[in-house]
């Protein structure tokens, strides 16, 4: 695949697997099976004629971001989601505190109210303050990262789950769960 192949599969990938785009089979843990989007996306856009099983998982195990999982002759991205899922995602060994990137006038009203998931299904958590950071600067150039006390928000009730390498999704964050963090804190 060249670079626009790549880009235009996984943009559509994501569209399938994220937002449930094309209406396919889709079971409650949002694995749909590769050999349907192969005939969807085919049938959808001539000009990926060539486009195989082996390209959806070769995209699949090299996405250095854990987007997506593989299992057996299915694939499920494991975030990023629109359409509601119950994922089972594990929950041992989560971090003592996760982060959540926002900006400065968002920030007032979630530490009063917790994070709801807005755009998504679930609310999306980052391992590392960097990574957050990097999230939030995609909406904002100075983004206010928030500190997620984990133990806290599993004690109200509100588990927290594993979804990829750097990402960890929750239904809600309660406010008393919540602090803002500055990166000299880190250090």
């Amino acid at each position: 695949m060249n670079d626009y192949e790549l880009e235009k599969l996984g943009r559509t990938l994501a569209g399938i697997l994220r937002h449930g785009r094309f209406d396919l089979d889709m079971d409650d843990q949002g694995f749909v099976r590769i050999k349907e989007i192969v005939s969807a996306v085919k049938g959808n856009n001539q000009r990926m004629y060539w486009l195989r099983p082996h390209h959806i998982v070769a995209l699949a195990e090299t996405d250095e971001k854990g987007r997506y999982q593989i299992s057996g002759d299915m694939v499920r991205a494991t975030y990023g989601h629109t359409i509601p899922l119950e994922l089972k995602l594990d929950t041992d060994n989560i971090p003592d505190e996760l982060y959540y990137p926002t900006t400065e006038e968002e920030s007032e009203i979630i530490l009063e109210t917790g994070i709801m998931p807005s755009d998504r299904s679930m609310v999306h958590l980052s391992l590392t303050y960097d990574d957050a950071f990097r999230a939030g600067s995609v909406r904002v150039d100075n983004p206010i990262i928030l500190a997620v006390d984990t133990d806290a928000c599993f004690e109200a009730g509100y588990d927290i789950g594993k979804a990829a390498k750097t990402v960890f999704l929750c239904k809600r964050v309660p406010p008393e769960c919540l602090r803002i963090i500055y990166e000299e804190e880190l250090e």
